[in-house]
């Protein structure tokens, strides 16, 4: 059934599914949104959904704030369109979110790609529904290696990539959960649950998709969006980041960024939002407050 509409043009929908919102192309978008006061909005990484951020999403609802987190277009429970998957129309598929629910003065927080997606929405929509924004193991300002990042990564990685995906990304996603989460560190503490989380997650999606997405989080340049970032944004980044190298991602990130505080987490992986989560929730609160 449909709900009234929240803002001219933009439907929000509700049926047994969960809640939608429409975006410029009709895809639909899925979203969460529990709780009252300042409105937190999470953005996820590759190849994920927005249940990647459980641990924080019952973190802060349970300390009075609003979180919202959607699933990427082709991503999760949102819709599998065959276009659209490039970071353009992602971050126009997050402005969709945060106008059919009127979001004002948020917290705006990305993991990975989704640190690319926060950076061009506030680059092509500017930051009047925000206030504030977090970048975790984010993928700006560029990953792959070109000429103005020649400390990147070969294209060859990348390519890697796309290949496991197209070839049995049932596979490629539990063998990738394994570095994601440094479970291949000698003193790490496995997680089967969360192995298994990883692969449920990213099988929920469309494999066109997340094999598209792939050029996004390594090709795209967000050089351009970090420069127009003009709110306080606190960068966290774990110095034993295997997907997303440290050095050239938030150590240069946060020389762009004109007001950006960088906080490292010695020995964290890339999914340290759920390895430490504890430490990332407390980070995001006190962030919050401050």
């Amino acid at each position: 059934m449909k709900m009234p509409r929240r803002r001219s043009g933009m439907n929000v929908q509700q049926n047994h599914g969960g809640n939608y919102v429409e975006a410029k192309d009709g895809n639909g978008i899925y979203f969460k949104d529990w709780g009252t006061g300042t409105p937190v909005v999470f953005s996820h990484g590759w190849p994920l959904s927005a249940d990647a951020w459980d641990p924080q999403m019952i973190f802060l609802v349970n300390q009075g704030y609003r979180v919202i987190a959607h699933d990427r277009r082709g991503h999760g429970r949102s819709g599998q369109s065959s276009g659209g998957n490039d970071m353009d129309t992602y971050a126009d598929d997050l402005a969709a979110v945060l106008d059919a629910l009127d979001v004002r003065n948020a917290m705006l927080v990305g993991h990975s790609t989704g640190g690319g997606e926060v950076a061009h929405y506030i680059g092509r929509h500017g930051s009047k529904r925000v206030a504030k924004a977090v970048l975790i193991g984010a993928v700006p300002p560029q990953m792959v290696k070109s000429a103005n990042n020649p400390g990147g990564l070969a294209m060859s990685v990348f390519d890697g990539i796309r290949d496991g995906v197209a070839a049995n990304r049932s596979q490629f996603y539990l063998d990738l959960a394994t570095p994601f989460y440094g479970f291949n560190r000698p003193d790490a503490k496995v997680s089967q649950g969360l192995i298994q989380e990883f692969w449920r997650e990213g099988m929920q999606g469309s494999i066109k998709g997340q094999y598209e997405c792939i050029k996004q989080f390594s090709e795209v340049d967000y050089t351009e969006d970090l420069k127009k970032m003009d709110v306080p944004t606190l960068i966290l980044h774990g110095d034993d980041d295997q997907i997303v190298p440290i050095d050239e991602s938030a150590r240069r990130s946060v020389e762009i960024v004109k007001n950006a505080t960088l906080k490292v987490y010695p020995g964290a992986p890339h999914g340290m939002c759920s390895t430490h989560a504890a430490q990332v929730n407390a980070d995001l609160l006190a962030f919050l407050k401050g």
